[in-house]
């Protein structure tokens, strides 16, 4: 049976936002849409599992039921012949969604939900699912009505294969163009960006290029024969990494990263790169975890 497509939702604007993105990606990949709305009670933590709701929560289970009344009303929408399934769960929703990412085939959240502080760019859960879900995650951001490439940031790490492969198969159903960029500098490890590129650095400028060059090409080749259908451009750039990619967001639909690239700390599950694309791209942001 094919993994569901599942959306964490819990009313907010971006949430709502986030179901509709969810619904287009299941009609995309033929499989079904699974609403997931999570929460703890205040003063007890129980386990995760379905909600205990009894006559004396009655407004809670209203509240509940109106949220994915809503939710699946918008769902259904975009995507009416999708298999749509609810599940109300007790538990911290960053417990629940990582949870739910064991048995899905893509986790979709909002970059903002309710509660927390305001001037926060980006949201708890969806900073905590990109560093430990078990699946791809999206989040959604950015445009209302995103068009453009998908926009791959290539990177060569064997942790970042799986995102390669997501991002051709985005491409693919979404019948977009791909966008795979490489951006180099002649610092040796690309985790510690400096200030700028430094040219007075002792370096080959035109041997690294070529090597980076290798490096892309590499990395792309295995995958454009399995998806000829998907117009490729491949671009080398030479700056800073995580400015690039995002003035590259610009006009993308989606930017695809792994979890974590080359360098950096070994204990960090979430780098630097996936980071800053999560807080500042342009448009929505998948991330995409590599082989445990």
């Amino acid at each position: 049976m094919a993994k569901p497509v599942v959306v964490g939702v819990d009313g907010s604007p971006s949430s709502l936002d986030a179901v509709e993105t969810a619904a287009h990606d299941a009609v995309l990949s033929g499989v079904g849409l699974r609403l997931v709305h999570a929460f703890g009670w205040p003063s007890i933590h129980p386990p995760p599992g379905r909600a205990p709701l009894g006559p004396c929560q009655g407004g809670v289970r209203e509240l509940v039921d109106g949220t994915l009344a809503e939710a699946e009303r918008r769902a259904r929408e975009i995507a009416p012949r999708v298999d749509i399934t609810r599940e109300v769960t007790v538990g911290e929703p960053l417990m629940v969604l990582e949870l739910e990412s064991r048995t899905a085939s893509l986790v979709v959240v909002g970059s903002r939900g309710l509660g927390g502080f305001g001037s926060l760019l980006l949201g708890s859960t969806a900073v905590h699912l990109a560093a430990y879900g078990h699946c791809p995650v999206l989040v959604v951001r950015g445009r209302p009505t995103p068009t453009g490439p998908v926009l791959l940031a290539v990177d060569g790490s064997p942790a970042g294969e799986r995102a390669v492969e997501f991002a051709f198969a985005e491409a693919s159903i979404r019948g977009a163009d791909l966008l795979a960029l490489h951006v180099w500098n002649t610092w040796s490890e690309r985790a510690y960006e400096g200030p700028g590129d430094p040219l007075n650095l002792v370096v080959d400028i035109d041997r690294l290029r070529e090597e980076e060059q290798r490096l892309l090409d590499e990395t792309l080749s295995p995958w454009q024969t399995r998806y000829p259908q998907v117009a490729v451009e491949r671009r080398l750039v030479r700056s800073r990494i995580r400015p690039a990619l995002i003035e590259a967001s610009h006009d993308a639909q989606l930017a695809v990263a792994g979890a974590r690239g080359r360098g950096g700390f070994t204990g960090l599950l979430l780098g630097s790169v996936s980071q800053a694309l999560l807080h500042h791209a342009h448009c929505s942001v998948a991330v995409v975890r590599g082989k445990e």
